[in-house]
């Protein structure tokens, strides 16, 4: 059947590659990739021969009117990302919202990610919790912050290595000086490393040491000093 897959990939271990979605790839019309040269080289470890054409935030807006069509042809696409599940801080919504308003099925494969893995690993509340993704690199960026200070729910952060100080300064000097953070980075990896400790910690930790792979924070919930029992 025509439809659109979102298919998510390892995003460290390709181990973490499940079964469904090696099929999934191999049965589709072609694949839509946010990076070609790193799924290239997913498709190949896998023995995976299929189409592959580009799908970025550079060029998203002009390629939906044609994979939509393609599509309605009764051709059937597979969306993966650089590394985890499609959409989440990765290209995808676009796509996944104009299937939707042209009635055609999507499927999302259950796979890969880094924020659930971070925040099971954190120590921290896992019932209730917020994903913030990334913070604005410039401007809006404080106002984002100062926004949550009352949050109740544990948070969860996206960040990159270069900016991973200069946020939990930012993040230390808005929120109370004992909340708690884990620093999850290189998840699935060889040298994975979960930090948890005080804002105070993490930037003395991190500070003495190259810091290097994708970083998930999770931050401790604040106490909502308008919440009532």
């Amino acid at each position: 059947m025509a439809k659109l897959f979102l298919v998510p990939t390892p995003i460290g271990n390709l181990d973490d590659m499940t079964f469904r979605a090696i099929k999934t790839l191999k049965e589709v019309d072609f694949i839509l990739a946010e990076d070609t040269r790193t799924s290239g080289f997913l498709l190949k470890h896998f023995e995976i021969q299929n189409k592959l054409f580009p799908f970025h935030k550079f060029n998203e807006h002009k390629q939906l009117g044609a994979i939509i069509e393609r599509i309605k042809s009764s051709q059937s696409v597979a969306l993966v990302s650089d590394a985890g599940t499609p959409g989440i801080s990765d290209p995808g919504y676009l796509l996944v919202k104009a299937c939707v308003d042209n009635q055609i099925e999507v499927e999302c494969l259950p796979g890969a990610s880094a924020l659930i893995p971070a925040l099971v690993n954190s120590g921290l509340p896992t019932d209730r919790f917020v994903f913030e993704g990334f913070l604005p690199q410039k401007k809006g960026r404080m106002k984002r912050i100062e926004a949550l200070i009352n949050e109740p729910r544990t948070l969860v952060f996206y960040e990159s290595p270069h900016r991973l100080i200069k946020t939990l300064e930012q993040l230390k000097l808005v929120f109370e000086q004992e909340r708690q953070v884990c620093v999850s980075r290189e998840i699935s990896k060889l040298h994975e490393e979960n930090f948890r400790g005080s804002f105070t910690e993490a930037i003395a930790h991190f500070s003495a040491k190259a810091i290097k792979g994708e970083i998930v924070l999770v931050v401790e919930g604040g106490k909502n000093k308008e919440a009532k029992d």
